[in-house]
């Protein structure tokens, strides 16, 4: 029986994903969990696994176009199978394709060609259009049958903004790449709807570049791994959040989850903005485990190789920015997380030791919290354990 390979819905709230290529040719064998497809979601560019085995036949979507979560791409059949006639759209996700089959879909044929004077719109489209000012009865929909997608807002406020025949343009504007715009609406959604509040703490580091060095070589035996500065701090956080599971816990609308995992999100700068690449349980890797994983993560996510697993069920945030030379920062919270932690760099400051003067290597930290989820006591006792632990770092990593 032929499998249907269908766009995935890789994180909450999904409505599209970007087809951005295909890792094997029709015709082709692909073998249970072997890479795909490439898809471009919100938060990335993730690989997804063949959901079984079977030759690629039947194709139906092009490389580059927005395809609603659910529905059919390909097939994959035995030999000498054909595919089916007409693709499917997964019943889970109650969408179908326009003009196609809609069997299973969870919507009736009379209801699907019965006539709408009413505009059919996507939630992000929605608010996008109500930020650009943009009226929504003006606007054809491109989408699924005749649904308006966040492109065809944009499309009509560009349109908008187009200056008469003969004029010269004063300003020059381009589309932002699917990345780069969700994350726009992400900062967005997160600035205007969390009561964050901030908190910040310089820490002498003296010790922690002690014990980067001493435990160097443990880490760097193998070949091309380097310790550094954020694999200590991974490490270190997730050790302490296990004392202030508050901090580790999620806003879910109405109430507060306990997160059972530690999963560590490391926001890793790409070419089109940045993405959450999680480290899972990272209060039980060592070291070794904890650098291995972090540079995997920075490599595929510059190379567009992310997979699913990679991108979701991150409970905390750290963003180092230390590495461009930024001393300070305020970062905003990747809901549901409760909190991030901004990192600046580590630079040598006159500080008083013992009521004498000492030049010391120091670090700013800057924790936002989402008040919903804890209070400014609790976020201040986390912070105070952690610039503890950064000052005296042995008893946490050994």
């Amino acid at each position: 029986m032929a499998i249907s390979v269908v766009m995935p819905a890789l994180e909450m709230a999904q409505e599209n994903g970007k087809l951005l290529g295909w890792k094997k040719k029709e015709g082709e064998h692909v073998a249970k969990g072997e890479p795909l497809l490439e898809v471009e979601t919100d938060k990335a560019v993730v690989e997804v696994e063949s959901p079984g085995e079977g030759i690629l036949a039947g194709i139906s979507a092009d490389v580059g176009a927005e395809i609603p979560v659910g529905q059919t791409i390909a097939w994959l059949v035995k030999p000498g199978e054909q595919p089916p006639a007409h693709p499917a759209t997964s019943g889970a996700t109650g969408r179908a394709a326009s003009g196609k089959d809609s069997a299973g879909a969870g919507v009736a044929p009379a209801a699907r060609s019965a006539p709408s004077h009413t505009p059919q719109i996507s939630p992000k489209a929605r608010r996008l259009a109500k930020e650009l000012g943009v009226e929504i009865s003006a606007i054809r929909g491109t989408g699924p049958d005749g649904v308006i997608t966040v492109e065809d807002v944009q499309a009509a406020a560009a349109g908008a903004m187009t200056p008469p025949r003969g004029a010269r343009a004063a300003v020059e504007t381009a589309p932002l790449a699917q990345v780069a715009r969700i994350m726009a609406e992400k900062t967005t959604q997160s600035w205007t709807s969390v009561p964050h509040f901030f908190l910040s703490r310089d820490v002498d580091c003296s010790e922690l570049l002690k014990k980067q060095e001493a435990l160097a070589p443990m880490v760097e035996k193998t070949p091309s791994l380097k310790l550094t500065v954020t694999d200590l701090l991974v490490r270190l956080t997730a050790k302490v959040l296990e004392k202030h599971p508050k901090m580790n816990s999620s806003w879910t609308g109405n109430n507060i989850r306990h997160n059972a995992e530690i999963n560590i999100s490391l926001a890793i700068a790409v070419q089109d903005g940045v993405v959450g690449a999680v480290i899972h349980r990272a209060n039980t890797l060592g070291l070794p485990e904890i650098s291995a994983e972090r540079r995997d993560l920075a490599e595929r996510a510059r190379a567009n190789k992310l997979r699913p697993a990679d991108i979701t069920g991150g409970t905390f945030t750290i963003s180092n920015l230390g590495m461009f030379q930024v001393d300070s920062f305020l970062a905003l919270i990747t809901p549901p997380q409760a909190a991030i932690l901004a990192v600046g760099a580590i630079a040598d400051r006159v500080v008083a030791v013992g009521g004498k003067p000492e030049v010391r290597p120091i670090l700013n930290m800057s924790l936002s919290t989402d008040h919903r989820v804890a209070d400014g006591a609790r976020a201040a006792e986390f912070l105070r354990d952690l610039a503890d632990a950064i000052a005296d770092p042995a008893r946490w990593l050994e």
